[in-house]
């Protein structure tokens, strides 16, 4: 019986790194040489990236690991996902072709957005995949069978920018089918790596550390921090860095919050960056399990005050089921504290085209439909 078990420990093991070896999804590994650039970040220590907060991500034990996986995979959570598809607007690839005007945003659901400003077209955090995992069967699928607009009928990107390298965030076959089309790809220290084992030249990648700016074409991008954690596979765990991301042009300054826990880093972006024009907050796919590196919706809205947003838009809901929530808590608890607090907030429908000048001035709840 010993044996039989070590056996099949090992088979799956072999089972496991043939997976890896074969499947691209996984993306690249950090080489020694990047390690030894990467040890003159104040955030990375002996071969991994930290929060401000040394402690967090708080570290599990296997056994711990494996409780709360097993409570994911296996707890009914009332009204989890929609009951039935969730329709989206629909974009016409000539309207985005041919736009010339205002700033405005086009919202995939999640955090996936295409900004389009300055007469650039900018893709942030392009996970256009049905499945957040690195096969279709490791997680379930998207709230919406169609998109906004296929990907295939996107312009010219002038612009990638990502936030940190999670399948949710970063996808594979949106990449693949994207590369050919984008002139530069911005990311947090390390994310590169991946980009390159799928074909996208070096001199199209540029990797920011924290507070680290760059200046596309008249736009300022820069990396500001958050509080999470990184990794596609075992064992590479916080070997990237994860970020946010100011985004600045002649007349509009935006906030992307990438994924984060609650933390003193808004008031210090606000503080230095800030005020801001429009913040897109992350806000969903959270548990007290796991609060360090997810804000509850309340933080959220708490944050985006931090930030001194003028208005903020809840987003990394409406696409996915990551969590132990229903999947309309996130926007119903956020909706109610920037109510109390007073904050600006946004939930247009996914597709909808968020020009800054023009907010709407009331939500209607297309959740409850």
């Amino acid at each position: 019986m010993l044996l039989a078990i070590i056996g099949l420990i090992v088979l799956l093991i072999l089972a496991y790194q043939a997976f890896v070896n074969f499947s691209p999804s996984f993306g690249g590994d950090v080489s020694s040489e990047m390690q030894k650039q990467y040890e003159k970040s104040p955030n990375y220590n002996k071969g991994k990236f930290y929060n401000e907060k040394k402690e967090v991500p708080e570290d599990m034990s296997f056994g711990q690991m494996l409780k709360l996986s097993r409570k994911f995979f296996f707890t009914k959570v009332p009204n989890g996902s929609p009951s039935k598809d969730l329709k989206v607007e629909k974009v016409d690839s000539v309207d985005i072709a041919d736009y010339n005007g205002e700033t405005r945003l086009i919202w995939f659901g999640h955090s996936t957005f295409l900004l389009q400003v300055d007469d650039k077209n900018v893709l942030l955090d392009p996970m256009f995949g049905n499945v957040p995992a690195p096969h279709p069967w490791l997680g379930s699928g998207r709230f919406s069978e169609e998109l906004p607009i296929a990907i295939e009928k996107l312009p010219k990107i002038d612009a990638i920018v990502i936030s940190h390298d999670h399948y949710d965030h970063l996808d594979y076959e949106s990449i693949e089918k994207l590369k050919e089309k984008v002139d530069m790809f911005y990311t947090p220290l390390g994310v590169g790596v991946h980009l390159k084992k799928w074909g996208v030249e070096d001199n199209r990648i540029v990797e920011l550390d924290w507070w680290e700016e760059v200046n596309h074409e008249g736009l300022l991008l820069a990396c500001t921090p958050a509080q999470h954690f990184s990794g596609r596979k075992f064992g590479n765990r916080q070997s990237t860095l994860w970020s946010s991301w100011v985004i600045k042009s002649n007349s509009k300054n935006i906030f992307f919050s990438g994924d984060s826990g609650y933390g003193d880093h808004f008031k210090t972006i606000g503080a230095k960056y800030g005020p801001f024009d429009f913040a897109m907050m992350e806000c969903g796919q959270y548990n007290e399990n796991w609060a360090d590196i997810h804000m509850m919706p309340e933080e959220t809205a708490q944050a985006s005050a931090d930030l001194s947003a003028q208005t903020f838009m809840p987003i990394h809901w409406g696409a996915f089921k990551l969590a132990l929530h229903s999947w309309t808590d996130p926007i119903e608890r956020v909706s109610k504290k920037a109510k109390e607090l007073q904050l600006p907030m946004i939930a247009p429908e996914i597709g909808a085209s968020i020009v800054l000048d023009n907010l709407p001035q009331e939500n209607i709840e297309w959740w409850e439909r």
